[in-house]
């Protein structure tokens, strides 16, 4: 319990009392509030106070509801009595859980921090939220994380606002299920130094748009394996000075085009698919997607998109797509399915 607290914060904890115990189905009569506040705040008030500040915090522009309940007096005048209070949470519980679900199936998030982040979402609504997701504390830490990584997307933003280039390290998984720093053909620990243009969240996994200084290609980067970073004084170069950006990053043709955020050339691609794997096509390429030729059976369809993404899809999805052109990139998936053949031979 509190110590016993000054009149002047009696506002604050009504105020508080409304965003712990109030909701539109969790409502409060103002016996309910003087109960709560000489609980929680060891404060003793009266009901001209408790409706006095909350008049005031509806005035302050809180969004505060409650119902008028018309009472006959001893005297047989009619009074009219403001009871069923309860504040409008700025998040419903669907948005909240719909956040929280989306936390947790961000698998390069620390635990630690997955859970730090759902406490404070839990925290925007009344306490009886917080009963309907207990479940969500049996999540064990199976995700293979970088402590580094909200720093990271910090400075990376503080950067891109800035229009400087930054250093960091980039990192590879090994056997021992560790990050460890790439290097370069000399054993020393490789600095990348690129010019950021913009961060994006795909199929759960934060990747770093930007132009490894050395070359004029786009590339991308995980940021979960990015670390040591460091904001550089040097500017970074202009997005338009890029190879094909003239008019600047449109950031879903990108990732229309980068269906895997590998970096490579985009190429136009026509293949013959299954008819009956639309949904996944729609899923990866988008709208843009042209389809044509469609029978019962299967369909053409063109689509503009990175070499390597193109090529990682035609092997996953070699069953039920074949590629018809460009011939190179036909060849190259013969070829890996030639080699797959061969790994299930041996």
């Amino acid at each position: 319990m509190y110590e016993i607290q000054p009149k002047k914060l009696m506002i604050i904890n009504i105020l508080d009392i409304l965003k712990k115990y109030s909701d539109e189905d969790h409502r409060l009569t103002q016996k309910d509030i003087i109960e709560l506040l000489k609980r929680d705040y060891n404060m003793t008030v009266d009901r001209k106070s408790v409706k006095s500040n909350l008049m005031n915090l509806i005035e302050a522009g809180y969004h505060i509801n409650y119902s008028e309940i018309t009472r006959s007096g001893k005297d047989g005048e009619e009074n009219t009595v403001l009871t069923d209070w309860y504040l409008t949470h700025d998040f419903t519980d669907s948005e909240l859980r719909l956040l929280i679900d989306g936390l947790l199936f961000s698998e390069h998030i620390p635990y630690r921090q997955h859970m730090q982040l759902i406490k404070k979402l839990e925290g925007l609504s009344s306490v009886y939220f917080r009963s309907k997701v207990k479940h969500i504390y049996s999540v064990s830490d199976s995700s293979i994380s970088n402590a580094q990584l909200f720093y990271t997307i910090d400075t990376l933003d503080e950067a891109i606002e800035k229009k400087k280039q930054v250093e960091f390290e980039y990192c590879s998984y090994d056997v021992d299920k560790k990050l460890h720093p790439r290097k370069g053909s000399d054993g020393k620990i490789r600095k990348y130094i690129v010019n950021p243009y913009q961060m994006a969240v795909i199929s759960g996994r934060y990747y770093l748009i930007c132009n490894y200084d050395k070359y004029d290609n786009i590339a991308n980067y995980r940021i979960d394996r990015i670390k040591n970073i460091r904001i550089l004084d040097t500017a970074a170069k202009p997005f338009e000075n890029t190879q094909g950006k003239k008019y600047g990053l449109d950031l879903s043709e990108h990732i229309t085009e980068h269906i895997y955020m590998f970096s490579s050339d985009i190429i136009q691609v026509k293949f013959r698919a299954n008819r009956y794997i639309i949904n996944d096509i729609i899923d990866y390429f988008g709208k843009a997607a042209e389809i044509s030729d469609v029978t019962d059976n299967d369909c053409i369809v063109k689509v503009r998109v990175s070499e390597e993404d193109m090529f990682k899809w035609a092997v996953q999805y070699s069953d039920h797509a074949a590629v018809i052109s460009p011939i190179s990139l036909r060849e190259r998936v013969i070829e890996a399915l030639k080699n797959a053949l061969n790994n299930y031979s041996k």
